[in-house]
């Protein structure tokens, strides 16, 4: 099918699960997960392929590693549906209710979005999660995978489209854009009255060029430009591992920590032991005081460095003075997705959560947390750095909107 007759397709399913109750819409998705595992080496097989296309590219090892599947991803995979389908539904509840002087009941309630689409580079864990908390809030979705994953999201979006079919459900509610061509992205971008929201997922490049060409509504996701910031009270040996959590758990993710800023009452502390724990395994690039304390060769940090979302094995480290230049500094290079401040001076910490300008804002935890699985929501959509409905990892509700009953008996205005 064109996009188009995708679209009209998805439209008439949409209409149809929007009327489904729990029970058939977890039954639905329960046989989705089943069928997963059951294509487990049908998917294996797919992204094989797809990985060794990526290493043949060029591709960086960063991002190799979030287009690759194993068994335990793919049991994190159906893990994340099984979740899902355990969730609450977000869909008809009555969020407030109130009788007018004129004997109205007006009740607020929620209803799915309608038609979600989702744009979205290499991962394709993204496929599973996206399509599952699409389904279980009544909203029919459009999958537009990477080139580079291709072959891995037909192996996906197959396997859960049997189990929605064999479940009882309405697999057309799902389907993936697997033709691989640029063009379709620009139609998806025009298509309105066709799609109620577009997701994009993934890079500088890949939002800014959604969020511009659009011409339907967009929640803008993901660019991770993500900060920690060692104050002068913080444990340095504590604040040195969780910096490396935070930069080596999974450097190709947008919650990954691109900068650390350092009080320079610490300097000489901190960064010997940080360049211990990197060494080898993490560029740094420091402005000239941190280069000093580090001990070890480093390179010089560029003022594009602090403007940098790496998703690689790099690490900027700046020298701050004060609380308020850090978060002078957050706000003004900061995407507004996660920062964190490691402390044990709780005014501090009390006056950077209030200050910093971000979705998601920690103390002394590791930025990897902002996830939608870590948040309870089973999976996610991806992290909102917007200020509308939905900020941070977007879960069920990022997907209903409200609507309101107003229930009379037989009032007409005057």
């Amino acid at each position: 099918m064109t996009i188009k007759e995708t679209l009209l397709s998805l439209k008439k399913a949409q209409a149809l699960l929007a009327l489904q109750n729990r029970r058939r819409k977890d039954t639905a998705l329960l046989a989705a997960a089943a069928a997963i595992d059951g294509a487990r080496a049908a998917v294996l097989s797919a992204n094989a392929g797809d990985v060794e296309k990526a290493k043949k590219s060029g591709m960086k090892d960063a991002l190799i590693d979030r287009l690759f599947l194993d068994n335990r991803r793919i049991d994190s995979i159906i893990e994340g549906i099984k979740t899902v389908a355990g969730l609450e539904d977000p869909v008809g509840r009555v969020k407030a209710g109130w009788k007018a002087p004129n004997g109205l009941f007006i009740e607020e309630l929620t209803v799915p979005l309608g038609v979600a689409a989702i744009i979205y580079e290499s991962r394709p864990n993204v496929t599973a999660d996206a399509a599952s908390l699409a389904y279980k809030a009544g909203c029919a979705i459009l999958l537009r995978g990477s080139s580079a994953a291709l072959e891995s999201n037909r192996a996906i979006t197959a396997a859960i489209k049997q189990g929605l079919r064999s479940g009882g459900g309405i697999a057309e509610a799902v389907e993936l854009a697997g033709s691989g061509d640029h063009g379709d992205v620009d139609e998806i971008l025009t298509s309105r009255g066709l799609i109620d929201v577009v997701l994009p997922r993934g890079g500088h490049d890949l939002i800014r060029r959604v969020v511009e060409n659009a011409r339907v509504p967009v929640i803008e996701t993901g660019e991770g430009n993500c900060h920690i910031f060692i104050d002068a009270s913080a444990d340095i040996p504590a604040a040195a591992a969780i910096v490396e959590n935070a930069k080596i758990c999974k450097p190709g993710a947008c919650n990954a920590v691109e900068t650390v800023l350092v009080h320079r009452d610490v300097l000489s502390a901190f960064m010997p032991v940080l360049a211990a724990r990197l060494g080898g395994r993490v560029e740094l690039r420091c402005d000239a005081p941190a280069k000093a304390a580090a001990g070890t060769a480093v390179k010089d940090a560029a003022e594009e460095d602090w403007e940098t979302e790496f998703l690689d094995y790099i690490l900027a480290v700046k020298t701050v003075d004060s609380l308020d230049q850090a978060v002078d500094h957050i706000n003004r290079y900061g995407t507004r997705h996660s920062e964190a401040i490691l402390t044990n001076n709780m005014q501090n910490a009390e006056a950077f959560t209030q200050r910093v300008d971000a979705a998601c804002v920690y103390t002394n935890a590791s930025t990897r947390f902002t996830d939608g699985a870590e948040f309870g929501f089973g999976a996610e959509l991806g992290i909102s750095t917007q200020k509308f409905h939905a900020r941070g990892p977007m879960g069920l509700f990022a997907l209903t909107t409200i609507k309101y009953r107003i229930s009379g008996q037989g009032q007409v205005r005057e």
